[in-house]
């Protein structure tokens, strides 16, 4: 019995939650912000697939194995990053912010938990694939182009993977911090 009142006393103990004046107001706008930078991402990334789906077909890629392959890397890691944005959005859709404050910073921190795996983990094996697919591209670039559109695709492909690779950081800061601030 002595165990359910400690229980019960460190449960009693446990910090209330203050909801600050337009806590509410300043949650909706931090969840709308989220779910926004969420679907701009999907708009460049199906954008981007659209755009490899019509190079595939006009260098009638399906003629060559291994630039299918590389192909199918990039449109598939594309693919895959919009299905966890679509899922994620889904997941914040159905936080019901009119709970009590203290079971809606618990289920934020699950999402924020989602979201640090997604970035951390998933996000880095997608930009591998995607790095991959260009890579076994490169010789059919060689082949087919003159050298110096050769090496302008490889350096403008390095530099807008470091732009890019920037970018995202910057955006995966953010967002973590958004979310940071809604649970605490």
């Amino acid at each position: 019995m002595t165990a359910f009142k400690d229980l019960k006393s460190q449960w009693d103990s446990q910090p209330k939650i203050e909801v600050p004046k337009n806590g509410l107001k300043q949650i909706i706008e931090k969840v709308v912000f989220v779910k926004n930078k969420q679907r701009i991402t999907n708009i460049v990334l199906g954008t981007t697939i659209v755009v490899l789906c019509i190079f595939f077909f006009y260098i009638t890629a399906y003629n060559n194995t291994l630039v299918s392959i590389a192909l199918l890397l990039m449109i598939g890691a594309l693919i895959i990053r919009i299905c966890v944005e679509r899922f994620s959005i889904k997941l914040l859709k159905q936080l019901d912010i009119t709970i009590d404050s203290t079971m809606f910073r618990h289920k934020m921190i699950d999402y924020y938990k989602k979201r640090v795996k997604i970035h951390y983990i998933l996000t880095p094996i997608l930009i591998l694939m995607y790095i991959i697919g260009f890579i076994l591209l490169l010789p059919f670039f060689k082949e087919a182009l003159s050298i110096g559109f050769y090496n302008y695709i490889k350096i403008s492909g390095l530099i807008i993977l470091i732009i890019l690779s920037f970018f995202i950081r910057k955006q995966i800061l953010k967002e973590l911090l958004v979310l940071k601030e809604l649970y605490n």
